[in-house]
């Protein structure tokens, strides 16, 4: 009597590629710094383990298009490593940088449904891409996720209102001040550094260009300031695009009014 065939392989080596990579997927995300901060802080083993099936892992070069302004909102990213800069644009091409995204946030709200501004890479850049309805079917599943979310959306509000006051009102010194200062309290977040270093980093993957225009300032000015800083010794550059903070009170000084010059 003829044996029946044997049910075909492949199906069960696709279960078991699928299941590998979901796992590999779930030990990225239980291994990965930004576990202990930002959007995913205090999510459990289970939320991890969805975070992880919904999402997608890019590694993406300086340089690189993330959100083009005035596209469909389809997909919403969660930065791990490297440094993201957020752009409008005018219609005759010129465009003001209104950011800058480090690990732990993240990019792609929206309520009209299309991009409200652009997104292009610094530096090399890990993030994590969800879909849209897949992210938003994760907030309704995970309390936790939702609550750091909303934590973010209000820093992000807090962040813009400083934005305005740093266009509209400070002085070149203060505004670099400002920057150097903003970037060193992101590094030091990011890297949960506790107590404080009394010098602290700050990072600076960015050109000057892009300091330039993030602070309203042209090159020459912004390059300017900060060589007067290093003259006054209150900092000093470091390796990987660095800036140590000498003075950290002197710089606070000079950031709200109160410095000299």
């Amino acid at each position: 009597m003829p044996q029946p065939p044997l049910p075909p392989s492949q199906p069960t080596a696709g279960r078991h590629t699928r299941l590998e990579r979901a796992e590999g997927d779930l030990q990225h995300c239980l291994l990965c710094d930004r576990s202990r901060g930002g959007l995913c802080n205090g999510v459990d083993r289970d939320g991890l383990e969805a975070l992880a099936h919904s999402s997608r892992r890019l590694v993406l070069p300086p340089g690189s298009t993330m959100v083009e302004e005035g596209q469909t909102a389809e997909a919403f990213f969660n930065i791990t490593r490297g440094t993201v800069k957020l752009f409008k644009s005018l219609p005759d091409g010129r465009r003001q940088i209104t950011g800058f995204a480090d690990p732990g946030q993240f990019l792609g709200l929206s309520r009209s449904g299309l991009y409200a501004f652009g997104a292009e890479t610094v530096d090399t850049v890990h993030a994590c891409r969800f879909q849209r309805p897949q992210f938003e079917a994760l907030l309704n599943d995970q309390p936790d996720l939702k609550r750091n979310l909303l934590a973010a959306v209000t820093d992000k509000l807090a962040e813009a209102q400083e934005q305005m006051l740093l266009l509209g009102r400070k002085t070149a010194r203060e505004k670099v001040a400002s920057f150097l200062l903003g970037r060193a309290q992101a590094e030091q977040t990011m890297r949960g550094d506790t107590p404080p270093d009394p010098m602290p980093v700050a990072s600076v993957p960015m050109t000057r260009v892009d300091i330039a225009d993030y602070l309203g300032l042209t090159i020459e000015t912004v390059s300017r300031t900060i060589s007067a800083l290093r003259r006054e010794k209150l900092i000093a550059s470091t390796e990987n695009h660095g800036i140590r903070l000498l003075s950290p009170d002197a710089l606070r000084q000079i950031a709200t009014g109160q410095g000299a010059g």
